[in-house]
């Protein structure tokens, strides 16, 4: 039961992170591999304000308001002058940026790991086993969020807005659809969602690094492309599935050295299998 709960905790985190790639793909028609080291600014903002103040709710509330304004500028000055330039030079921007925010963090705080102390919420007891409450809390907020963000979508003119420039871009414009805006708001969500996988992601591992999000970033992608790269419900699926065999394998003596080989070859077969993703939905190219 530890094993699971954990698995789905980790689950949480990546599905997060993996929702702020497939929103930016399904609407943007772009993959913004910067957004990984989203969580890393969100990381260090924690870490500052708590050295500031020492009250974790300030914390947590800067880190989201940080990276929300950090994505929204990001997509202004580095993807909106791209807007129809050909996929390889928005894909070069995105590492370009990528390595930006991993070299201004290092500037500032240095290459150095460092630890940051987040409260210690113990552990409860759940039919004989001992599991954090930090591992619940992950888990019941990032479903909270999951299912606030699909309401969102379903039920909110925003939210409708933004399947209409997924489905269809030039309809949404001559429908009245603001497209920058949209595409704005969803950098902003994505971005807030980051932060909320950075706080996640250090109750889990209380260290920062400048090349924090880096991992993290690719193995949600991971759970982006296997559950079906611009779809919602596909990127919570490949985030909990993705989590759920990376726990269990460590927990296996055997094969825990072999855990993020096992990872990328699921995603191999599933691409072999089904290329589009578990729940990715086949496109109609227009000519």
């Amino acid at each position: 039961m530890i094993i699971i709960a954990d698995g789905l905790s980790l689950g949480a985190i990546y599905a997060l992170i993996a929702l702020g790639y497939t929103m930016v793909y399904g609407i943007a028609k772009m993959l913004n591999f910067a957004h990984g080291d989203i969580i890393m600014v969100g990381a260090y903002v924690i870490l500052t304000t708590l050295q500031m103040t020492g009250n974790p709710y300030i914390a947590i509330a800067a880190s989201i308001v940080v990276c929300t304004v950090a994505g929204i500028v990001i997509e202004r000055l580095a993807y909106k002058p791209l807007r129809g330039a050909s996929p390889l030079a928005v894909l070069i921007t995105a590492i370009g940026v990528s390595f930006l925010l991993q070299s201004v963090a290092q500037l500032i705080y240095g290459s150095k790991s460092q630890a940051i102390a987040l409260p210690d919420f113990g552990k409860i007891t759940i039919a004989g086993n001992h599991i954090a409450v930090s591992t619940l809390i992950t888990l019941i907020v990032g479903g909270i969020i999951m299912a606030g963000l699909t309401v969102f979508v379903k039920k909110t003119s925003t939210g409708r807005a933004m399947q209409a420039v997924s489905e269809d871009r030039g309809a949404a414009l001559l429908m009245g659809v603001n497209v920058n805006r949209i595409i704005m708001i969803t950098f902003a969500i994505g971005s807030a969602l980051a932060a909320f996988a950075s706080l996640f992601y250090l109750m889990q591992i209380p260290s920062i690094t400048p090349t924090l999000g880096s991992m993290p970033g690719i193995k949600a992608f991971t759970a982006a492309v296997i559950g079906g790269i611009g779809s919602i419900p596909g990127a919570m699926l490949g985030g909990v599935l993705l989590g759920l065999i990376e726990k269990v394998c460590l927990s296996i003596p055997a094969i825990s050295p072999y855990t993020t080989a096992i990872e990328f070859g699921l995603l191999i077969i599933i691409l072999l299998v089904k290329p589009i993703g578990i729940l990715g939905k086949q496109r109609r190219e227009k000519v």
